[in-house]
């Protein structure tokens, strides 16, 4: 009885959730902001890949650009986490999360939206990129029906690895100042030390050692894995590309996100008050 009553519940939820995350990601395209943030930011890596097209990474023969791109498309994924993070902060500030509290099943469809709106800025930064990229990059295997499945999968196990890792942030940090700023460089650092703009064995010992420990690297050598030719491989630590260890780790990372991200999420709405928001409200206007 519980099952059948409890089950229709969930199907609404969702339906309101991917409405929300669609409506609220047409919405930053159709602003003047949001659409040259899109376009820029993803132009630059384009601009990137066309310089270095002519280049070869050291002595390997191996085309610059064809080992930048699996970690520009990385680091896109990786900013998920952040843009999931700036948003609940930010909403959280401005009393958007109040509002979705007070709802029946409003905190399970606001988390769903915020999820899929940042899924479809990850999918669509991919697409920006790759497309031209296929054209612009030598020996991307266009062809090859496994390396689209492999880039799928990659991409979508990228997705929940990253996604409630952004909300498990922006859970515990409550100024989207700090995420934007700090988050930002934070983001760029680890992507920089993770491997994916060159060989992490160029690095410290230690390093290697500590990266491994984030999705970030894994992320990248996931796609690599894909991208790269098989030769390209004993660039990699071990000699190996190390599969089964890559889903696993980014197995771990989303279930540590799926696990305490909504158990943070709960603690941080049962805080929330039309007070604390109007404090909120008026330490912003005396910044301003």
């Amino acid at each position: 009885m519980t099952t059948a009553t409890a089950s229709p519940a969930v199907l609404p939820t969702l339906r309101l959730g991917l409405a929300r995350g669609w409506i609220t990601y047409r919405s930053l395209l159709t602003t003047r902001e949001g659409l040259f943030q899109t376009v820029f930011w993803n132009a630059v890596p384009l601009v990137v890949l066309i310089l270095n097209r002519g280049s070869t990474l050291g002595d390997t023969g191996l085309s610059l650009s064809a080992a930048l791109l699996p970690g520009i498309l990385a680091i896109g994924l990786a900013f998920g986490v952040m843009g999931t993070a700036y948003s609940l902060s930010a909403e959280r500030e401005d009393g958007t999360l109040l509002r979705a509290k007070a709802v029946p099943g409003g905190m399970s469809s606001y988390v769903v939206g915020l999820c899929v709106a940042a899924a479809l800025d990850g999918l669509l930064s991919i697409l920006i990129v790759l497309v031209p990229a296929m054209f612009i990059v030598p020996g991307v295997p266009v062809g090859d029906a496994v390396f689209w499945l492999g880039l799928a999968g990659w991409v979508a196990l990228g997705l929940v690895a990253c996604l409630p890792l952004g909300i498990l942030v922006g859970s515990v940090i409550r100024s989207p100042r700090v995420i934007g700023g700090l988050g930002f460089l934070a983001t760029i650092g680890l992507a920089m030390l993770s491997g994916l703009f060159f060989p992490v064995q160029v690095l410290w010992g230690w390093v290697q050692v500590a990266v491994q420990a984030f999705p970030v690297y894994w992320l990248g050598l996931g796609l690599r894995s894909s991208f790269l030719p098989p030769e390209a491989v004993a660039m990699e630590i071990g000699g190996s590309w190390r599969t089964l260890e890559t889903i696993a780790v980014l197995g771990a990372w989303a279930a540590v996100g799926l696990l305490l991200g909504p158990v943070l999420l709960r603690r941080m709405a049962r805080r929330e008050s039309g007070s604390a928001v109007e404090a909120r409200r008026q330490q912003a206007l005396q910044r301003t």
